[in-house]
């Protein structure tokens, strides 16, 4: 592609790359435009700007969303960079107020957050900035790494052990585990016996339906083994389970903590090792010095603490 001469370059300007951008990233105008605040038809607009500047068509229209040309491809690179050097140096120089902030925060996280992190957040951000809406994408590990680095999630929230160098990291909690079930089946709770635990039938969670997870590791090293009777994507739906069937469900300590009661549950430590994880939250290197990013970061971190939150109301 030939050098653009000043005159040629006048015509660009900053919403036309972030539309470019956010075509590239997300593949819809829609996404796009509800990502940018615009309508659909200013996104429509832009791309045609875009198409008659580059004199290349850029995306394709096909039945999943735009494919982008080779044209388009190449330009994501180099402006990106020079979109990521001006949001640099915009937001140093500028504080971010959440009072009078507007636009849409979305976090890739799985059940365990969206359970436990996100209504604390929801609630605090209905306090403290208005204006700012969130949005959750039930992402796992390489689905939310996978997010953040094509712009369609703003931060990731999880157990992430491995990370591309792209990817920035800050840990916000460690967990372990808790054994929940029914008082019946834990009548000395909150302690148990390997004996009782592994003659119990249990709810596994697993995402993709497997009938094995990290405690059948564990007590294959110890030569025991349990009885695994149902496998549930998701922890809310295995405490119901448990309560309804009488097994048992080995879980994260403030999942359980937080929802067993409420079902009638007892809990009890496990009686084995089950090794500890660390939640952290994520974003993307681009994101680095982005104000609004920054200060979402500092407010999770805050909360994980449980400490006063940055420019956020404390209560409830």
């Amino acid at each position: 592609m030939a050098d653009f001469t000043d005159t040629e370059l006048r015509r660009l300007d900053l919403t036309l790359l972030l539309v470019l951008l956010g075509l590239l990233r997300r593949r819809k105008a829609a996404d796009v435009a509800a990502g940018l605040g615009v309508t659909q038809s200013a996104v429509s607009q832009a791309l045609r700007r875009l198409r008659d500047i580059f004199g290349d068509e850029l995306f394709l229209r096909r039945p999943h969303g735009l494919e982008p040309t080779a044209t388009a491809l190449a330009l994501e690179a180099p402006i990106a960079r020079a979109v990521d050097a001006l949001r640099g140096a915009m937001g140093a120089a500028r504080a971010f107020d959440p009072a009078t902030a507007t636009g849409v925060l979305r976090i890739a996280a799985l059940d365990a957050e969206q359970a436990v992190v996100i209504p604390r957040l929801a609630a605090r951000l209905a306090a403290a900035a208005p204006g700012l809406r969130l949005s959750v994408l039930p992402l796992g590990r390489a689905a939310a790494l996978a997010a953040l680095a094509e712009g369609r999630a703003d931060a990731a929230i999880g157990f992430i052990w491995e990370r591309p160098e792209s990817i920035r990291s800050e840990p916000l909690h460690s967990d372990g585990f808790l054994v929940a079930g029914p008082p019946g089946v834990l009548p000395r709770a909150p302690a148990l016996t390997l004996d009782a635990y592994c003659a119990a039938g249990h709810v596994l969670v697993s995402p993709a339906g497997d009938l094995r997870g990290i405690v059948d590791q564990a007590l294959d090293a110890m030569g025991r083994s349990r009885r695994v009777v149902l496998a549930l994507p998701s922890f809310l739906p295995a405490l119901a389970a448990s309560a309804a069937t009488g097994a048992l469900v080995t879980l994260p300590a403030r999942i359980a903590a937080a929802f067993a009661p409420g079902l009638g549950l007892a809990t009890a430590a496990p009686p084995l090792r089950i090794r500890p994880f660390t939640v952290s939250v994520c974003w993307h290197r681009r994101d680095e010095h982005d104000p609004r990013l920054a200060w979402l970061r500092g407010v999770l971190a805050a909360e994980a603490r449980g400490v006063a939150w940055p420019g956020v109301p404390q209560g409830g």
